[in-house]
């Protein structure tokens, strides 16, 4: 079955603990309701650091990636069914969707 990688892209932090809790909630909710198609849930990212063409390493990233999850799906129509039902989008957020390809090994 074809794999999608759902990229989270900004988002807004929870203006209160009880918010953090209440969104956290609706997410592992919504992880849950995925079963089995779930390969590898909620992988936050932290502390990016970029390495340039020329070898240099700069603090930070160039893009707004906060994290990612990768999915299993019959389609590419089914994999954006199911990013459109995240509730990382509550928060102000987006997600892009892509197949991930399978590379000889």
């Amino acid at each position: 079955m074809p794999q999608y990688v759902i990229v989270y892209l900004g988002g807004n932090q929870p203006s209160s603990p009880e918010e953090g809790k209440q969104h956290r909630s609706k997410y592992m909710d919504w992880l849950s309701s995925l079963g089995n198609s779930v390969v590898s849930p909620a992988n936050p990212l932290k502390n990016t650091s970029t390495v340039n063409s020329d070898g240099t390493v700069t603090t930070g990233g160039t893009m707004s990636m906060s994290g990612y999850s990768i999915i299993e799906a019959d389609s590419m129509e089914e994999a954006l069914s199911i990013a459109k039902a995240c509730p990382f989008l509550d928060v102000g957020g987006s997600l892009e969707v892509s197949e991930l390809m399978q590379m000889p090994v």
